[in-house]
């Protein structure tokens, strides 16, 4: 941006939108859309924060909620000392206890990914008795020869979306707290039974039954 641009107190009214998760976009995909961003300061009004979106998402889910992420982390990651962010794992917890809905969560490994990440993911896969609470959680691996691998931040999975039996999410923002509190993302949501939401699925159970997908 411009030298010693700041972000306003108020955005001006000319940025206001009418399309939230409230009152969604009724487009010629039968569906209705709204668009999500991160972080609040840069929510102008009447727009959803792009965090609300995805809890949203995970709690209007009736049946099965994919999630495909390269990094899922309920903590802040980029902070000196590390704090927790429990918004996505309470909403995820909530939907498969409470709920019943079944989850599979499909999260990317490379060399940059925290050992740490695999215990709050297990902390996940604990609470699942294979009855009511079914929470599965997938590795996505993508191979490398020794070549590749000299190749500073490649070889991985950048995927961020979420597809459930009713709504698909595609977003630009990594799962941790930063990434919705202090990083600018967007995110765009399509509700109802579309083809961007069965493609999306279809997606998701290719990565998922692939060989590139190993159990925690």
């Amino acid at each position: 941006g411009a030298e010693g641009a700041q972000i306003p107190d108020k955005w001006p009214d000319s940025l206001s939108t009418p399309f939230n998760k409230e009152t969604p976009m009724n487009l010629s995909t039968n569906g209705l859309v709204y668009l999500s961003s991160s972080p609040p300061p840069f929510c102008t009004k009447g727009r959803t924060g792009d965090g609300n979106a995805i809890t949203s998402t995970i709690l209007k889910a009736n049946k099965f909620i994919y999630i495909a992420v390269m990094d899922y982390l309920p903590t802040f990651i980029f902070t000196s000392k590390p704090r927790y962010w429990a918004d996505i794992d309470t909403a995820l917890r909530t939907a498969a206890v409470d709920n019943s809905v079944e989850i599979r969560l499909l999260v990317s490994w490379w060399s940059h990914s925290p050992d740490s990440e695999k215990l709050f993911l297990r902390s996940l896969t604990d609470i699942s008795d294979g009855r009511k609470v079914n929470i599965t959680v997938k590795l996505f691996v993508v191979p490398s020869t020794a070549e590749q691998r000299k190749i500073p931040y490649a070889r991985v999975n950048h995927n961020k979306y979420m597809v459930t039996d009713n709504t698909a999410y595609i977003g630009t923002s990594n799962w941790s707290g930063d990434y919705f509190t202090v990083t600018g993302g967007v995110g765009v949501v399509v509700e109802g039974e579309t083809e961007l939401r069965q493609q999306l699925e279809e997606v998701f159970l290719r990565d998922w039954n692939s060989e590139f997908a190993y159990n925690l």
